[in-house]
């Protein structure tokens, strides 16, 4: 039972000339808000008493007797001693033809402009909710991150302080930013000053600030082909010219990209663990990105967004790291490394750009939340990130082998899986011929969700496979679930074999 007080903070008012009676009125407005659900089920109204004085009803009687005619109808209920509440059992024909009503009167309401027509179009594609496995974009964090993590909450929520009551710097708490550079000189090779580290929401509010200060309308840029769908999206919705430039087994094709867009002004690129493909970008290739941005004045957004999951070896040093001109801005997220929830990420900022940089992220939402960053700073600078971030590749590591062996064998010749050494999904490979859409499709019947890689494509010509999220899946899910995808694959590659 749900006994809130939005009932208190209702709009309640008389209309003092109209010739409607103060009992219908107040009759009328009631049972207009449990209809619309403005207030609903279980909410707890107002006494008669406190309503007739917020209102200034002559008597309290006027408000009871509303309240008896609300009551009879069975749009209230009473309690005997705690008051009177919202039916929990409206029929729901009676709610609906309320709303139907309200619809009829909005008819006249102007059509969406065609700007935000370009938004929702790209809406449906956002949504990364379902729990299912092989979702990617999925975490899982263990007992002792948990209890550490609402340890460090109640202290900061005990020393709620002055840092809280006002605004503070765009950029992100000092502590957090510092704790931020120090991660990424000693994990990714950054050359990360406090000063010049942004806090954001996450990777995309990230690249959405570097889209605002690199481009204006008709830039061409950069972007890999096949590459990540909503960095192209907001490329698109800024109205930049999209180039794509092709990924082979070492990452973006830098000479294709200087033969076809030489003035280009930036390039977009995922260089430590290519999305979708899994491809790392070359040692070569990284100096010949950054040759060409420093000849052609260009700049570097280099999404780093999986950096902390490598399961073998050391990664390549970053983007940003090599780069002598100040060229890159280097992107990072802790929603991955912990959980999406979270929502802080954070971008390095070349120094030319930093007060714009700055002044836009003021602009969208002016500073990010000061007692989540009080939280996260904790937990970095009292060493719970670092020892989190082993677990998790021990765990993640597990969980990635697990998914590649069940695949293995259960689907037999029918994929073949490259195994990441970095990230938190691997691609699967279908038969030539068989349409990584159709498996896409099949496997959400049975319960799964696979992205197919050939929808990430632009020019380039398109690969079939399938993109498995691992890394928010325990073994004991990932087994049988990859023995119902196996099944599908089989499904779908006899088909073809009987078709061709």
């Amino acid at each position: 039972m749900r006994s809130r007080g939005w009932a208190e903070l209702y709009d309640w008012r008389l209309d003092r000339d109209s010739a409607t009676p103060v009992f219908r009125q107040i009759y009328a407005q009631v049972r207009a808000a449990v209809l619309a659900r403005t207030l609903g089920p279980g909410t707890r109204l107002p006494s008669s008493r406190a309503l007739a004085v917020e209102l200034g009803a002559a008597r309290a009687s006027v408000v009871a007797a509303a309240y008896e005619q609300l009551l009879a109808e069975g749009y209230v209920f009473g309690r005997t001693g705690s008051g009177t509440y919202v039916s929990t059992d409206v029929p729901e024909a009676v709610v609906a033809a309320a709303r139907r009503r309200n619809r009829a009167t909005l008819r006249g309401r102007p059509a969406a402009p065609a700007s935000a027509r370009a938004f929702a179009e790209f809406a449906p594609s956002t949504a990364q909710t379902d729990q299912r496995p092989f979702n990617t974009g999925r975490t899982l964090v263990d007992a002792r991150t948990i209890e550490v993590w609402r340890k460090l909450t109640h202290r900061a929520v005990r020393t709620l302080g002055p840092q809280n009551l006002g605004y503070t710097d765009p950029r992100g708490l000092t502590e957090l930013r510092r704790s931020i550079a120090e991660y990424l000189q000693a994990a990714r090779g950054v050359r990360a000053d406090p000063e010049q580290i942004v806090v954001t929401a996450g990777t995309q509010q990230a690249i959405d600030i570097a889209i605002r200060v690199l481009l204006t309308p008709g830039d061409r840029v950069w972007v890999e082909d096949p590459g990540y769908f909503l960095t192209r999206r907001q490329l698109t919705l800024a109205n930049a010219v999209l180039q794509p430039i092709p990924v082979d087994a070492e990452g973006l094709r830098v000479d294709v990209g200087i033969a076809t867009a030489p003035r280009a002004r930036a390039a977009f690129v995922t260089p430590s663990h290519q999305f979708p493909t899994g491809v790392v970008l070359s040692m070569a290739r990284r100096l010949a990105l950054i040759a060409w941005a420093r000849k052609a004045g260009a700049f570097i957004v280099e999404d780093d967004y999986a950096s902390e999951f490598r399961y073998s070896g050391r990664p390549l040093a970053a983007l940003q790291g090599l780069d002598e001109g100040e060229r890159v801005i280097y992107v990072g997220t802790l929603n991955k490394a912990l959980f999406p929830g979270l929502r802080v990420g954070y971008a390095v900022v070349p120094e030319a750009l930093l007060q714009a940089y700055v002044a836009a992220r003021y602009l969208i939402d002016r500073q990010p939340p000061s007692l989540f960053q009080a939280v996260v700073a904790e937990f970095m600078r009292e060493g719970y990130f670092a020892a989190h971030i082993r677990r998790m590749r021990l765990m993640y590591r597990e969980q990635r082998d697990a998914l590649a062996q069940a695949l293995a064998r259960h689907a037999g010749g029918n994929v073949r899986i490259d195994l990441p050494d970095q990230g938190m999904h691997l691609v699967a490979h279908v038969r030539a011929g068989v349409s990584d859409l159709d498996v896409e499709a099949a496997a959400k019947e049975r319960g799964i969700v696979v992205r197919a890689m050939s929808r990430f494509y632009l020019a380039a010509p398109r690969r079939c496979a399938l993109m498995l999220g691992f890394s928010g899946f325990p073994p004991q899910v990932i087994k049988p679930a990859a023995a119902r995808l196996a099944a599908v694959i089989a499904r779908a590659s006899a088909a073809n074999r009987r078709s061709a």
